[in-house]
């Protein structure tokens, strides 16, 4: 069994709030727009991280990182990229692997929505923890945590890390 806590869109921005839920997973997942390595490095100082660049980061972050990871958690077929789409309505990036060889799993950023799915045609669990960061349109900073445990993907929580307008 694993506790994962699962964020995107951090565009350069850790604190206290986000670490505290870091230190709880067993893993962090990171849906791409680090922003700024520090972000990673701070979070690596503290558990296993995989993670994605985004469209805004940078050379540096692209060499880190992949545009797409997929790997086994468990029993559970994982895939993270940045820029996904949603169900019916996925990037043509992605759009025709997906329908190929769908993952059991299908993590992406990007759109600073929250939003859980299940995909009923390719039988997948979509996932858009939202952002972290307080860069962007969205009202309230979240993330989204939960458990894989065998073939199972349960306690899955959002994490309100509270008004992105309240940071200083």
């Amino acid at each position: 069994m694993k506790k994962i806590l699962l964020l995107s869109d951090t565009h350069g921005y850790i604190d206290d709030a986000i670490l505290k839920y870091v230190k709880q997973a067993d893993e962090v997942w990171h849906a791409g727009d680090i922003g700024d390595l520090t972000v990673t490095d701070t979070i690596q100082k503290l558990k296993p991280l995989r993670a994605v660049y985004g469209n805004i980061d940078d050379a540096q972050a692209r060499l880190e990182f992949p545009l797409n990871n997929r790997f086994m958690c468990e029993e559970v077929d994982v895939w993270i990229t940045h820029i996904g789409g949603y169900p019916d309505k996925y990037n043509i990036s992605v759009r025709e692997e997906l329908r190929r060889n769908p993952p059991d799993l299908f993590i992406c950023g990007h759109s600073h929505i929250l939003k859980v799915q299940y995909d009923q045609k390719l039988k997948l669990l979509h996932m858009n923890p939202g952002a972290a960061g307080k860069h962007g349109f969205h009202h309230v900073r979240t993330m989204l945590r939960f458990e894989i445990d065998g073939k199972k993907i349960e306690k899955l929580e959002v994490v309100e890390l509270g008004l992105r307008a309240s940071i200083s």
